[in-house]
């Protein structure tokens, strides 16, 4: 019976969820399985792949052959690695911890690029954030800005008006002053 790892789809359309199996070749892609090593989530960003590590290399070793995606998956999450480095364990070439420290070394440094990765999206999403208030600033600002005018040319017409008032009132007043100014020299007059 050949075996294959690879990725069973569930989750809902246009979100999918995979399941990551140990299979019969012959079995459908959603039908029976052997085993459930992992989950994958395309959805996330970076992509959120849970697996069981051992049951994979386990699965390799008994002869399970992965599809491309599923391949990609192992040989991410360091699966692959672990299994040629048992490998070489068997043939004699190292010995187990040396194994065990690759592993660890890889393992660490591919944890440091995926951190960075995340800050540079968070970074990225921060930014993103802090142009676009910056740009709904700038409008508002216009936008202030413009109404102002708008009720500065409104006022335009009754300032004018206000000032043509006040213009004729010193007239008045003058004449005012000079009529008070007739009425006192009548007076002294008479």
């Amino acid at each position: 019976m050949p075996v294959k790892i690879r990725l069973q789809r569930h989750g809902k359309k246009g979100k999918p969820f995979y399941w990551i199996v140990a299979a019969d070749a012959r079995s459908k892609r959603d039908g029976k399985f052997l085993d459930k090593i992992g989950t994958y989530n395309p959805n996330t960003n970076p992509a959120t792949i849970d697996l069981n590590l051992d049951s994979a290399v386990q699965w390799l070793h008994n002869g399970a052959q992965p599809t491309d995606t599923a391949r990609a998956i192992l040989s991410y999450k360091g699966a692959l690695l672990k299994h040629h480095l048992d490998g070489g364990v068997r043939k004699g070439a190292l010995t187990q911890e040396q194994a065990d420290a690759k592993l660890a070394a890889w393992l660490e440094a591919k944890d440091g690029k995926v951190d960075a990765k995340k800050e540079g999206l968070t970074k990225a999403q921060a930014d993103a954030k802090a142009k676009a208030l910056k740009a709904e600033k700038e409008a508002n600002e216009k936008r202030i800005a413009a109404q102002a005018e708008a009720a500065k040319v409104e006022e335009a017409p009754t300032e004018e008006a206000v000032e043509a008032t006040t213009e004729e009132a010193p007239a008045v007043e003058e004449n005012n002053e000079d009529s008070s100014q007739s009425e006192q020299a009548e007076q002294t007059e008479a």
